[in-house]
């Protein structure tokens, strides 16, 4: 997975404070290094999805 997909991935949502996408999945510093590191290798958080999955899910 390359960057790219972190749009369709539910754990990418729209901050209105700051006006920007980010991702929510709270990560420590060991994380976000071994993300970094081996980012080619995909994304371990990665959860397929969009608004409508996450609407079916409230329902």
């Amino acid at each position: 997975m390359d960057a790219s997909m972190c749009e369709f991935c539910l754990n990418y949502e729209y901050d209105d404070e700051f006006g920007d996408y980010y991702c929510i999945i709270d990560m420590d510093e060991d994380d976000a290094a071994r993300f970094d590191l081996f980012s080619k290798g995909g994304c371990p958080y990665y959860h397929p999805g969009d608004e409508y999955t996450i609407v079916r899910k409230q329902n």
